[in-house]
Order: structure tokens, then sequence, then C-alpha cells
């Protein structure tokens, strides 16, 4: 399926999901992401979901993440729409978001955090498929800012969704390390 059919479809799928649906689902995530036993590093880079598109919310990952370690900074991005880039800031209990044009909360003040600085990055999707690439909203912010990121850069996703066939992987597509669904953890 092209990149653009997975879009469309996907979009869809999410949003027939219920409010209680998609919390149990979530849940399930951490569950899976606590099974990975992983070190959680001090920088850990997230993300704003977009809640009209029912976008997974990785807010139980950062929480897990505080538990487990409680010198994280979690790192939000900031995407410049003109260059489709991102740069990253660190935030704080006290950190104010806005919506930006896109309806994304994003920080409006903090820390901007060099790439190479993050260890951990939860990369939003709409589908994935069974060598770790994903499918994002096709401008490919988080390809651009992957590439500068340091090649040790644990890459994780979460979809809600099974794996489903890219025909059109673009070789600048970053590969995930894992992907985690509600049933199964999938590792690149």
């Amino acid at each position: 399926m092209t990149k653009a059919a997975i879009r469309k479809l996907y979009k869809q799928k999410r949003l027939e999901l219920s409010a209680a649906t998609k919390k149990r689902l979530e849940d399930l995530m951490l569950i899976q992401f606590q099974s990975l036993h992983l070190k959680i590093p001090d920088v850990v880079m997230t993300y704003s979901p977009i809640e009209l598109l029912n976008e997974y919310n990785p807010v139980l990952i950062e929480e897990y993440c505080f538990f487990k370690n409680p010198a994280t900074t979690l790192v939000y991005p900031v995407a410049h729409f003109q260059t489709n880039s991102l740069k990253a800031f660190a935030v704080k209990e006290d950190t104010f978001f806005e919506l930006n044009e896109y309806d994304i909360e994003e920080p409006i003040d903090g820390e901007e955090i060099l790439p190479s600085a993050i260890e951990l990055i939860i990369v939003p999707l709409l589908s994935f498929n069974n060598t770790g690439y994903r499918v994002g909203y096709g401008k490919g912010f988080y390809d651009k800012f992957i590439e500068v990121c340091s090649p040790k850069l644990m890459k994780i996703g979460f979809s809600f969704f099974d794996t489903e066939v890219i025909d059109d992987v673009n070789i600048l597509d970053e590969k995930l390390n894992v992907c985690i669904t509600p049933e199964r953890i999938f590792k690149f």
C-alpha cells in the first residue's frame, strides 16, 4: 500500500477508536514498554499528541520514565513548517505550551537541546512495516531530525494497529529500533 493510502486509512481507523478503547490500548502499550526493561536514559524526546486525530498519547510512557529515572529530562519538538524541520526543547512542570497552526501543542519556552544529546525518542506514526519503517504525516520532520541525532539513538514507535506493507519506502526514511503495539513488541 502507498504511504498516501496508509495515511488516509490509518487516520480513519484511529478516529474510529472510542476514548475507552484508546485508553485501554495505551495501557496495554505501557505494559509492553515496561517489559522491555530498558535503562531509562537522562534525555528522552517525546511529543504532544494531535488530539483531533486521536493520536497515541505518550504521557504514560513519560510518567514511567520519570518513575524509573527521576533525572530524566523530557524534550519536546517545535516544528518549523517553512523548512520541515524540528528543534528540541527541554520542558519542566511549569513550561507553557501553545497550539501551533496545525493544532499541535509546542513548548514556547525552555532550553534548546542539541539532537546529539537525545538518547531515546518516541516517534509519532500512523503505521509501520515489519522491517521498522514508519509512515508519519508526510513532511519528513522526524526523518530529518533523527538523521542529525546520535547513531546510538533509540527510536521507539507506538501503534494501535499491527504492521502494514509499505510499497514506497524512501532511502531517506529512518527506521525504528522498536515498535510497540498492544499485543506485541517488534524489534528491528
